[in-house]
């Protein structure tokens, strides 16, 4: 079975590793019944299709989604949570009884705050040390809410950025090869992000103070600094250009280019600012690794 399946490899990888792919392959499912083998082999087409994509954890590709993923998941998990906390602030500061409020809310509504739920909880749980169930999780939240706007629901302010946003999330996850999955620092940088990202907003919405930490919050910008000033400083500690960091952040952005095109009703302008923003902190990071390599 194993030796059609090899096939799949690109022919240079096939033929350095091919023949060892194949015993391997054969002793480790010699004595798995039926199920056990069909996941082997499945696990042996998806590191061919990895290796043929590049996306490998020996890849340059591979080790980009590797940081990026952890992020995105962050990422995700600060917009979903933004909603739901703004939802539950206009619960509780509304005079009207919650359960009358529950009541008169649309069901569609109902299972969008339910799918931005799970998507945080998987977030939380990945990042805290469980990636498969927690990845898996916000994963089935995010294919969720697109399902639901591709099946007529209309409860994004946002129109198609939030359901495009949510897949290009699970892609980015998807993407990071499984032996580079869960990484402790990267996972713990993340959740930091997410805190820093979330708190604030949800502060200023809530009305306990406006303009918190001297920066606004009207057009979505206070998660996207965050996530910029987070890849900056994993690009110090690096010591590297920023590129590679901040790419990671552009590509783990989409979540919160949706909440703030949510934010401000579908203007484009969070979109361009957040690319422009992107670039000057790359810009930035690369000019004070210049100067610290020449001092």
């Amino acid at each position: 079975m194993s030796d059609p399946l090899v096939r799949l490899y690109p022919a240079a990888y096939r033929a350095a590793h091919g023949q060892e792919i194949i015993d391997v392959h054969r002793e480790m499912t010699a004595d798995m019944g039926r199920p056990a083998r069909l996941r082997a082999d499945a696990d042996l087409v998806a590191h061919a299709l990895r290796v043929r994509l590049g996306l490998d954890s020996a890849s340059p590709a591979g080790r980009f989604f590797a940081l990026a993923a952890p992020f995105a998941l962050a990422a995700c998990a600060v917009g979903s949570g933004l909603r739901l906390t703004r939802w539950y602030t206009g619960l509780a500061l509304s005079p009207a009884p919650v359960r009358v409020q529950l009541h008169a809310t649309d069901g569609a509504w109902i299972l969008y705050m339910l799918l931005s739920l799970l998507v945080c909880v998987g977030a939380v749980v990945a990042l805290t040390g469980r990636w498969g169930p927690g990845a898996g999780l916000a994963g089935c939240g995010l294919l969720g809410t697109a399902v639901q706007w591709a099946a007529g629901a209309r409860v994004y302010e946002d129109g198609a950025v939030a359901p495009v946003a949510a897949l290009l999330t699970v892609a980015v996850v998807l993407a990071c090869p499984p032996d580079r999955r869960g990484d402790r620092g990267l996972s713990a940088a993340a959740g930091a992000m997410a805190a820093a990202g979330w708190f604030p907003v949800v502060v200023v919405n809530a009305g306990a103070y406006t303009g918190a930490f001297g920066v606004t919050t009207d057009y979505g910008a206070w998660p996207m600094l965050v996530l910029a000033f987070t890849g900056a400083v994993l690009a110090l500690r690096a010591r590297s250009s920023g590129l590679r960091e901040m790419g990671a952040m552009a590509v783990s952005a989409p979540p919160l280019v949706a909440y703030s095109s949510a934010t401000v009703w579908g203007d484009l302008r969070p979109v361009l600012g957040t690319l422009l923003l992107l670039s000057a902190v790359a810009a930035l990071t690369a000019f004070v690794q210049m100067v610290r390599r020449r001092s």
